[in-house]
């Protein structure tokens, strides 16, 4: 496993910043679906983007109406998301630049099952990652957990319909900047929604995780943890006690945001061997 530091939360934050519910599990191993689900607005907040004409020209013909300009948008971001949370902290983390841009790599390297890391610097733990020893064996140290006390304090704090009407009100520049991945035609709806199933298929891990040291890096023994994806293992990181409150709040999200809740996956416990 890599030093986390620029990791997770960081993903998750931005999930439910611009609507998905910033941030974000799943049953081990998870793939984008081959027919991606199109999930439904909550009413009051209609797509943008009709079935009938293909994205990119309804794209356009939206940002032109509305005189929407991605390479300026961060003040706009700031402006409509005051409603999100009185938590302090979440002003400060508004403040960097290029935030849509920032939310939709984020979301589309989680969809993917990859690490977020790259671009997530400004949520990275001031802590370092640890581990303890014991009778020679490696184990992650809890005391890591709290490094990302304060960021799922700040998920937590979101008000879950307030990040839903965000989110519909930047999607034409959230498509735009999706478009600029080298997704002319695809909706961007479908990859978030692949992101929060992906996060909420993690597993809620009981117990503890050995570890094993390689030349600069620690890789987890069991291997139904290890064989994770980047994106879940990092997630893992957290603790159980914040996973169970990111993905508590991640269902909140996917409510609002309509996305079937047959397809919504249930918390997953994941209790590991007792290493004596």
């Amino acid at each position: 496993m890599e030093d986390f530091r620029k990791v997770v939360w960081t993903a998750i934050l931005l999930i439910a910043l611009i609507g998905i519910g910033f941030g974000i599990y799943y049953f081990f191993f998870y793939k984008k679906s081959e027919e991606p689900f199109v999930a439904q607005a909550i009413q009051e907040e209609p797509s943008e983007l009709p079935a009938d004409k293909p994205l990119g020209e309804e794209v356009e013909r939206v940002l032109t109406e509305r005189q929407l300009d991605l390479d300026k948008s961060d003040d706009l971001v700031n402006k409509l998301a005051v409603k999100l949370s009185s938590h302090p902290q979440l002003t400060s983390w508004l403040k960097n630049k290029d935030m849509i841009r920032k939310f939709v790599a984020v979301i589309d390297n989680i969809a993917d099952g990859m690490s977020p890391r790259s671009h997530l610097g400004f949520l990275s733990p001031r802590e370092d990652f640890d581990v303890i020893k014991r009778s020679k064996r490696y184990y992650l140290s809890p005391a890591s957990y709290s490094r990302y006390d304060l960021v799922v304090e700040v998920f937590e704090s979101l008000d879950a319909k307030e990040c839903a009407k965000l989110y519909w009100e930047l999607k034409p520049l959230i498509q735009e900047a999706y478009f600029e991945l080298g997704y002319p035609n695809q909706d961007f709806h479908d990859t978030l929604f692949t992101a929060v199933v992906e996060l909420l298929k993690t597993p809620v891990v009981e117990g503890d995780i050995l570890v094993e040291k390689k030349v600069v890096t620690y890789i987890m023994v069991d291997q139904k943890l290890e064989t994770l994806s980047e994106s879940q293992k990092h997630f893992l990181r957290m603790g159980p006690s914040n996973i169970r409150k990111i993905q508590e709040k991640l269902r909140e999200f996917a409510q609002v945001l309509g996305f079937p809740e047959d397809q919504i996956p249930e918390s997953r416990i994941y209790v590991t061997r007792k290493f004596r």
